[in-house]
């Protein structure tokens, strides 16, 4: 939705989009909340994650997930909450889980236990039979290291064993995975993933501005960005389009800075 015309605006992917997802982090979002929350950025939402357990004990969950459902935006469960069901030895109760309420998307991780890789793919392949499946690569741990090369070659298999599309861990806080501790990209690491595996098939987990601002920069408008928090859709689709500062120069003419400035110094 855009409520009047302005040049030099790039442009978006529409919904249901294969790129330019947003996915919108739900920590525990009451059924009014929600409802306030697709008043305004329903429209800029792709998918709705209910983070880590909180399905569990979130009030009104089926109210929710309705709510999501009617207004274009997919929900699902954080991969932390199938991952407490696998701990525990009850990968056929998440199953029925999800059958029970009706999710057509499902998150496979193991950014909090251990899950042999040929047994995650097995557990993807499974799970894709009958549903979509995004799969999370990286730990939840900022001790552990993993190398370039094996988190090219997870996300590569995982995409193969059928994943949708493959996460790239960086939890809510943004400080592990693919981004230093400092919350910075991790840049080696990064392109070093983006020359192996297509961009468009990876979700960034992005909770910070800076680390959008930085993911925008390199890959453009549409770019798939994830662990946004609810107040800040609308903010990230200005710094998608150019209408903040950060990205302001990002899709004017590439003179544009230069004549600006001619123009300011003969004003002066």
């Amino acid at each position: 939705m855009r409520n009047f015309e302005l040049p030099f605006i790039p442009e978006r992917t529409a919904k249901p989009r294969n790129s330019g997802l947003t996915m919108m982090m739900d920590k525990g979002l009451s059924l009014r909340e929600v409802e306030n929350f697709i008043e305004a950025s329903g429209h800029l939402t792709d998918v709705a994650k209910f983070g880590f357990g909180t399905a569990f004990v979130s009030k009104d969950l089926e109210a929710k997930l309705k709510l999501y459902r009617e207004n274009d935006i997919r929900p699902y469960f954080g991969g932390t909450l199938f991952e407490a069901f696998y701990a525990r030895g009850m990968f056929e109760d998440y199953l029925r889980l999800l059958d029970k309420y009706n999710m057509d998307l499902a998150e496979i991780s193991d950014g909090s236990v251990i899950i042999p890789h040929d047994e995650k793919c097995e557990l993807i392949a499974r799970m894709a039979k009958d549903r979509t499946v995004l799969s999370e690569v990286g730990s939840k741990d900022s001790g552990i290291i993993i190398s370039p090369a094996k988190w090219i070659k997870m996300m590569s298999t995982e995409l193969e064993a059928g994943s949708w599309k493959v996460i790239a861990e960086g939890r809510e806080s943004g400080n592990v995975g693919v981004f230093r501790p400092n919350g910075t990209a991790h840049t080696y690491l990064i392109n070093k993933i983006i020359a192996k595996v297509k961009p468009e098939d990876i979700l960034w987990e992005a909770p910070q501005k800076n680390q959008q601002v930085w993911f925008i920069k390199l890959f453009g408008a549409n770019v798939n960005l994830g662990n946004i928090a609810p107040n800040e859709m609308i903010p990230l689709e200005c710094l998608r389009l150019g209408l903040r500062g950060d990205t302001f120069f990002e899709n004017l003419p590439a003179d544009y800075e230069e004549r600006l400035k001619q123009v300011q110094d003969e004003d002066e």
